[in-house]
């Protein structure tokens, strides 16, 4: 909404310059796109007349003037100057710039002669004031214009436009008389409209109008004015108020409906009288009805777009664009002027779905006020007759009164007002503010009773008024205050490892998170889990997401088979969620389960010069899964037994155990269930109970050795079935205090080895903390490993 400042100074005048108005009604909640000049630099430009206008000698497009500007000349001399203009004639009142003055661009005039003419300054344009863009013709002054007078004085072109972006909820200040009653209100002053007078009828013609659709239109207004000159010329003074707000003059109607959009913000329409056959009605558009618009484009009007029609066509879209067969067009003489209110929600995207945006429509999708229809009519009828002259019928109005918007009440509670905004403001204050805005204000028993006029359709509960109050007191003024609050320490086990961490250490490891649905398709789960009991949904989205899940595979393993056919080759993810086991003993007869999940396919590594291109196998997710379970710092507790699963691969399965208690599965997904499932290569999953590994193992204070540790390679042979996780177990269980640490570093089996063994090599690092090692304290530690291996798994050192 661009406006001008010294229109809106006609209804209400605060002691502040244009960028201080622009800062208060920023900091009000109407931000201010831009302050700008209504005109270009220039000066030395004054009011003059053409007292003689003659043909050029030399050539056919000049002509040769003597213009009079009084006593801007000296001794009062008229001045000789040449003009191209076709509109130059005598009498004509025009703007003179003078030898010495300076135009927009640092143009300077100076005396010259034209094709042997003297010529003593020129008479300008609008574009060569910085009025317009372009222009046709020099600037056509009225004939009262004073001569002689500074132009920029007469014209007060030291004026400045400011445009507000105004957001959607605030329509009712888009016109001068909104954006007036809010800055009446920071500035605590009355504001001083026009008076709006009933105009009396001097004819008697009127048209029927009817309401086919009462809730979209609850009010229109019609009123037939005869006789009009379309040739009159529209009023500077309405044409430059148009322009400094964007709107070009086009002819007196529609400047006329265009200002009174501007000042009151109610949007008008005006049609040809000779053009509407019959009655008006205002009803919803017929099925394939077509409308040429003013623009001359033919749009096929959708069932659902409001029309402003007569007995046999669609004359307008209601609230958004006119007719080009109605309009008022050169040669008209009589008209029928329109005011209505139309509801929100029939205008909302109706002109976007035409892909149109008037200012009509941009502030009926808004809300216009809907008691403003008949003060529209008279100021419009009243500007029509003293510029175009005519005679006005009677109003003719109809009406629904149910549908129209009532004023609604809304309480403001003291308290809540204070606690809201952190500051008291005075009662009166309060009273005052709300009162200014157009609310209707009673306060008892520390409570407003607030009636919202209908305009306001952003005013609907409490906190809209608390909003409202705080803007107009000034958000800068109200102090900033730190919160105070008590602090206590929040409680925090350090035994529990927090989820968070476990995500990271995953994301860490070059897994994403997903988020899959906790229902699921009962077919692919069923190749999953087999002839287990599931959840059935009584109602689900669809059939395939009818059953709750018994695992997280179900919707990881979809996820794989989704981006592995949208050329994602590598995939690693996992999610934590619950599974529901159907429990009889469990509340409302399901278990939920809290579940982490993992899965991966594709390459072992991203693709790198450096690296050897090798697929993901069941040791790259066995790594993974310890690094996660390393985190709780008790490893030890955890060991992977191998196992079955019916949707995973016989030989590369293992169930993992806490201590005696089975906490999940690993392994490479079955190949059947790969082909049926539709995934590319080797698929791997995991899937553990969180509740099972958010245990931490507390941090305890140790002694670090400041002595030299000590490192003996053994290697061992054993039968072939023989784990080498027992090996382990075994030397850590006689290894001793000595023993810091212990490595398997090579499997061999080949030459050298019996058939049916294999050979394990084994690095064991000893270290005391309060001495050096001596030959026969390590020997002994090996020894002892040595023997107890070839007594309990009958191991012999390799030669």
């Amino acid at each position: 909404m661009k406006f001008s400042n010294s229109w809106l100074r006609e209804w209400v005048s605060p002691n502040s310059t244009a960028d201080e108005l622009a800062h208060q009604i920023t900091m009000a909640g109407l931000e201010v796109d831009g302050v700008d000049p209504v005109a270009g630099e220039f000066t030395g430009v004054v009011v003059g007349e053409v007292v003689e206008c003659g043909q050029h000698p030399d050539a056919d497009k000049l002509q040769v003037t003597k213009i009079n500007v009084g006593s801007a000349s000296e001794d009062g001399e008229l001045l000789d100057i040449v003009c191209g203009a076709s509109n130059c004639r005598l009498g004509l009142k025009v703007a003179v710039a003078m030898v010495g003055a300076v135009l927009p661009g640092n143009f300077k005039i100076k005396k010259a002669k034209l094709r042997g003419q003297p010529s003593f300054g020129m008479l300008c344009s609008e574009s060569e004031l910085g009025l317009a863009e372009s222009a046709d013709g020099i600037i056509e002054l009225p004939l009262d214009a004073p001569i002689g007078t500074d132009i920029r004085e007469y014209l007060d072109l030291n004026d400045v436009t400011i445009d507000v972006d105004l957001t959607a909820n605030r329509g009712d200040c888009l016109g001068i008389k909104g954006l007036a009653r809010e800055v009446g209100v920071l500035n605590s002053l009355e504001v001083n409209g026009p008076e709006i007078e009933p105009v009396s009828p001097t004819i008697d013609d009127v048209r029927e109008i009817k309401l086919s659709a009462p809730q979209a239109c609850p009010r229109y207004l019609g009123r037939v004015i005869k006789n009009i000159n379309l040739d009159a010329t529209t009023p500077l003074w309405m044409v430059e108020k148009l322009r400094r707000c964007g709107v070009r003059s086009i002819d007196p109607v529609v400047d006329v409906t265009n200002y009174v959009l501007l000042e009151l913000g109610h949007p008008m329409h005006a049609f040809d009288l000779d053009k509407i056959d019959g009655s008006i009605d205002v009803r919803f558009a017929n099925k394939e009805e077509k409308l040429t618009l003013l623009d001359e484009n033919e749009v096929t009007l959708s069932q659902e777009t409001l029309v402003i029609a007569d007995d046999k066509k669609a004359l307008a879209m209601a609230g958004i664009f006119g007719g080009l067969h109605s309009g008022v067009a050169e040669g008209s003489k009589d008209i029928f002027l329109e005011s209505a209110f139309f509801a929100p929600l029939a205008i909302l995207g109706k002109a976007r779905q035409y892909g149109l945006h008037t200012d009509a429509s941009h502030r009926y999708e808004r809300g216009v006020d809907p008691q403003m229809q008949r003060d529209a009519m008279e100021r419009a009828t009243a500007l029509l007759l003293d510029i175009v002259g005519g005679e006005a019928g009677p109003i003719t109005e109809a009406v629904s009164e149910e549908n129209i918007p009532a004023p609604r009440t809304v309480s403001l509670r003291r308290a809540k007002l204070d606690q809201r905004i952190g500051l008291h403001i005075d009662t009166d204050k309060v009273t005052e503010i709300l009162t200014r805005l157009g609310f209707t204000v009673d306060f008892a028993d520390d409570v407003w009773n607030v009636s919202v006029p209908a305009y306001r359709f952003d005013i609907s509960i409490e906190v809209d008024l608390i909003e409202e109050v705080a803007r107009i007191f000034g958000y800068n003024n109200i102090p900033n205050v730190a919160p105070q609050a008590s602090l206590s320490m929040r409680k925090h086990q350090e035994s529990k490892l927090s989820l968070s961490k476990v995500r990271a250490t995953l994301v860490n490891r070059g897994y994403q998170e997903a988020i899959t649905y906790s229902f699921v398709d009962p077919k692919v789960q069923e190749l999953l889990h087999p002839s287990e009991e599931v959840m059935t949904l009584p109602h689900p989205i669809s059939s395939e997401m009818s059953v709750m899940r018994l695992s997280l595979w179900t919707g990881l393993l979809q996820a794989v088979s989704y981006n592995q056919n949208r050329q994602q080759a590598r995939v690693r993810l996992f999610e934590t969620g619950l599974r529901f086991i159907p429990d009889d003993s469990a509340e409302n007869g399901v278990r939920q389960d809290q579940m982490i999940a993992g899965v991966i396919s594709g390459a072992r590594h991203q693709e790198h010069w450096n690296l050897e291109k090798a697929a993901a196998d069941f040791f790259d997710m066995k790594g993974d899964v310890e690094g996660l379970l390393g985190v709780t710092g008790k490893l030890e507790a955890f060991h992977f037994v191998k196992s079955e699963n019916p949707a995973l691969h016989p030989g590369q399965t293992a169930a993992i155990y806490k201590q005696d208690t089975l906490i999940g599965y690993i392994g490479a997904l079955h190949p059947e269930l790969e082909r049926k499932l539709g995934l590319n290569g080797r698929t791997l999953v995991f899937e553990l109970s969180l509740e099972q590994i958010l245990d931490l193992n507390v941090p305890e204070a140790r002694e670090i050795s400041r002595f030299p540790a000590n490192r003996r390679d053994i290697a061992v042979v054993v039968e072939e079935q023989v784990e080498a996780k027992k090996v382990l177990q075994l030397i850590e269980k006689v290894g001793g205090n000595y023993l810091v640490d212990l490595n398997l570093f090579d499997v061999y089996q080949g030459k050298g080895i019996e058939p049916g063994f294999k050979s394990l090599a084994i690095a064991m690092t000893l270290q005391d903390t309060e001495k050096t090692l001596e030959e026969k304290d390590i020997t002994e530690v090996v020894d002892r490993v040595v023997d107890t291996l070839k007594n309990e798994l009958n191991a012999s050192l390799r030669d």
